[in-house]
């Protein structure tokens, strides 16, 4: 007797809204699920566009109002893709309504709202994942694993760069990510958040920040019309309105086991489609990796011979590499769009079977509570310690 499907509802049907569908749709090719996923239902103020977006993505049904997803009694997960100013109503509704819930990055707007959800899902004992996606590519988890059996001896430096350019011409358009009501922050809610979370991931809890931001354009065309595939492009009428939201953010860090980090989120970087790296440095070797080249981590270990040191690649596509026995033969290389599988595989499978799933809301609150010390920071010139939160 097949068991009986977990339900999804999911808000949003732009940029995150088409790589969730992607993943709920391909997760049971790939992964043997211990019950079966259903999309239910996807959700968006405009009809039009949403039900447009259900029938491309076969999704079961719409919605236009997120209030009628959690009457349902077939959906059993909520998939929040919204924009960082909703995130806190629907997901303590959705608690309060037992169902189990996905947040897109960052958690929340501010620490205090991360704060309330964490509370909620807890408070009602659903399962709860912030899609910190990063953390579910290959190349990541094999690099933690290298880090955790003391390849590169102990950890001394974290440094983090995600660097962007798709907002560099004048005339592109004041859409949300570009509101501070709506979003946050600039990149470093956007951007920031990713590295943030994959420094707690591979190192450890950051102790204490000092940053900078700066706003290069302050006045933009406001949109008429949206990209319906992105979400974030638009074409721009001849008003103007304020940027209310950084342009560029950098920071220093220092972590609680006394690795020091450097960050720099940007969308200004001339050149930079998406280029996020990090690289860490330890006693025995470094690891470095960059997203445009997410199957491939860049290795060096001191201890190698003299005359045969240096860098090199390790293709993550043997079996024996996370999650790539789901796929394809060695070498035959997985996309972007597989992290999100992979976050959905997992996060189903906790469902089924009762068990715990990282990055939680915990997870979420933590890198609020960085992204707020490092705005704090810019406003008083100082460095600021970090709230700690734990699980």
């Amino acid at each position: 007797m097949m068991s009986k499907p977990i339900g999804v509802g999911m808000i949003g049907y732009r940029f995150m809204g088409k790589a969730h569908s992607q993943a709920y749709h391909d997760v049971g090719f790939f992964f043997n699920l211990t019950r079966p996923v259903a999309m239910r239902a996807i959700c968006g103020r405009d009809e039009a566009a949403v039900k447009a977006a259900a029938a491309k993505w076969r999704w079961e049904s719409y919605e236009t109002d997120w209030r009628n997803l959690l009457k349902r009694d077939d959906i059993d997960i909520i998939d929040i893709g919204s924009p960082g100013n909703t995130h806190k109503e629907i997901a303590i509704a959705a608690a309060e309504a037992g169902k189990h819930i996905i947040c897109e990055k960052p958690l929340a707007n501010n620490l205090a709202d991360a704060k309330a959800m964490l509370a909620a899902v807890q408070k009602a004992g659903v399962k709860h994942m912030v899609a910190f996606n990063c953390r579910k590519i290959p190349a990541i988890i094999l690099a933690k694993q290298w880090i955790d059996e003391g390849l590169i001896g102990e950890p001394y430096l974290f440094r983090g760069t995600y660097l962007q350019d798709f907002i560099i011409d004048p005339d592109f358009p004041l859409v949300w990510r570009l509101q501070k009501e709506l979003c946050g922050s600039g990149p470093l809610g956007d951007l920031a958040a990713h590295t943030i979370d994959l420094a707690h991931y591979l190192v450890g809890d950051i102790a204490e920040v000092v940053g900078m931001m700066k706003t290069f354009i302050s006045e933009r065309p406001l949109p008429q019309a949206f990209d319906e595939g992105l979400g974030a492009t638009g074409s721009a009428s001849e008003k103007k309105g304020p940027v209310t939201v950084e342009d560029s953010a950098a920071f220093l860090a220092k972590f609680s086991n006394d690795v020091l980090g450097t960050f720099e989120a940007t969308r200004f970087a001339t050149g930079n489609r998406n280029a996020h790296s990090i690289e860490i440095n330890g006693s025995k070797g470094s690891i470095k990796w960059n997203i445009e080249r997410l199957n491939e981590i860049q290795l060096y270990l001191k201890d190698d011979p003299q005359g045969r040191q240096g860098w090199r690649t390790v293709l993550v596509g043997e079996g024996s590499h996370p999650y790539i026995s789901a796929y394809w033969p060695a070498g035959h290389i997985i996309g972007w769009e597989h992290s999100f599988i992979h976050e959905v595989y997992e996060f189903l499978e906790a469902i089924a079977n009762d068990t715990a799933i990282a990055p939680s809301f915990v997870d979420g609150v933590k890198c609020q509570a960085v992204l707020e010390a490092v705005e704090q920071s810019v406003k008083e010139k100082t460095w600021i310690p970090v709230e700690q939160v734990n699980g």
